[in-house]
């Protein structure tokens, strides 16, 4: 049996296509993202903190619509006061639905944490709001099941929602040819709502986004891949103008809308994580195949294969059993540069229906960009892995893993 080193070195050799693949991605995304920054003249002005309401906070107004323009959407929200891609979701459902309307969810059952904000009981839910919530299970070979899409659209339909990252589920991320192509079968059919896309884990994987093929609201975090691994927090929404303001509404008030919000600290790590971002995703792809292909030689299933980019930053990773599982996760742990002689152990986490153990010894406290792992301690026992703000430190964790495992 190769030593640790030379099976690394093996797993790399066997992985040269897609990594090249990886690096001409990101540089179609970084020329995308400097243009964008060219385009909307950003300057030293921009990164300025404002107090008090925020009027004509330009660093603010202009994240926002630099991130629009990187998308090729209308208009945006970007903000440190969305405090999680989970809050953003929630901020821009709850800004387009009001009662009597459904929300159509076409990616399956969502994920852990928006189900309370969509369908939970007296907690101030779009369901105690009287939103209705239906949802349609993907097909057995993990495509949109077409015809429970068509019988459940009607006129009450306001919003049809797709996840496009897995979850927690075992099935592949969203490709935005796909995302593209379910885009085109709602219009044809006739539906003229919002189609909104949960974007989380997605940013930057391809030379498109969502907003691109037909999506009408793009959402999420910047501690994942968005914020490059220097926003120390928030979120983005992005989409139709029209669609943006109602949502601005929502996110501080009716009567002010986007014209308020200020943020004393400044704004350059938001502006500068979003430069960094096709880069640092890039090498959170790397240490994804790099985890992927390893597991995969020493007979371990995971998703998605390893034979080509995949669509979004997770490796979901099946062991035979909890302690496997457990251990796997901690060794992410004992790699990490913070908080690396911790030993993570499950619990009650909020948002989640599981104990759930989560290996995040991050600079920015939870920022699934780094490299990180986590899931809920309950069969099939899958790990899910994340981020690596650098290949080196994947690469360095997969030494650890394999001691462990080998």
């Amino acid at each position: 049996m190769k030593d640790n080193a030379g099976f690394i070195k093996e797993c790399e050799s066997e992985l040269s296509e897609q990594f090249e693949r990886a690096d001409e991605i990101a540089y179609y995304n970084q020329k995308k993202v400097l243009q964008a920054f060219q385009s909307n003249k950003i300057a030293i002005r921009h990164f300025a903190g404002t107090t008090g309401y925020g009027y004509g906070d330009e660093g603010r107004d202009t994240l926002g619509q630099l991130y629009a323009d990187v998308f090729k959407a209308e208009s945006g929200i970007v903000s440190p006061h969305l405090l999680s891609g989970t809050h953003s979701l929630s901020v821009a459902l709850f800004g387009l639905l009001k009662g009597g309307d459904t929300l159509l969810c076409i990616s399956g059952m969502p994920y852990d944490t928006i189900r309370p904000v969509i369908f939970g009981e007296n907690i101030g839910s779009l369901k105690d709001l009287g939103v209705n919530f239906v949802y349609c299970d993907l097909t057995a070979d993990e495509q949109f099941n077409l015809d429970e899409i068509k019988k459940n659209l009607n006129d009450k339909v306001k919003v049809v929602y797709i996840q496009r990252s897995r979850g927690y589920e075992l099935r592949e991320a969203f490709s935005c040819e796909k995302i593209g192509e379910i885009c085109r079968f709602l219009r044809e059919i006739g539906y003229n709502g919002t189609i909104f896309v949960d974007n989380c884990y997605g940013e930057f994987v391809e030379m498109q986004e969502p907003t691109e093929v037909g999506a009408d609201i793009c959402v999420g975090s910047l501690i994942k891949n968005a914020g490059g691994g220097l926003a120390p927090t928030g979120g983005y929404i992005v989409g139709k103008a029209h669609l943006i303001e109602q949502i601005g509404r929502r996110f501080t008030a009716p009567s002010i809308g986007l014209e308020v919000g200020s943020y004393a600290l400044g704004y350059q790590y938001f502006y500068q994580g979003l430069f960094m971002a096709p880069h640092t995703v890039a090498q959170a792809i790397k240490c994804s195949l790099l985890i992927g292909q390893a597991m995969t030689k020493l007979g371990y299933k995971n998703y998605p294969a390893v034979d080509r980019v995949p669509h979004d930053i997770t490796r979901a990773i099946q062991f035979d059993d909890a302690d496997k599982m457990v251990n796997f996760i901690r060794e992410v742990q004992y790699a990490s540069p913070v908080d690396g002689y911790v030993t993570c152990e499950p619990w009650d986490m909020p948002g989640y229906d599981d104990k759930i153990i989560m290996a995040a010894g991050t600079f920015v406290s939870g920022a699934s960009i780094e490299l990180s792992a986590d899931g809920p301690v309950k069969v099939p026992y899958v790990a899910y892995f994340q981020g690596g703000l650098t290949y080196e430190h994947g690469k360095y964790a997969l030494e650890r893993i394999l001691s462990k495992l080998r």
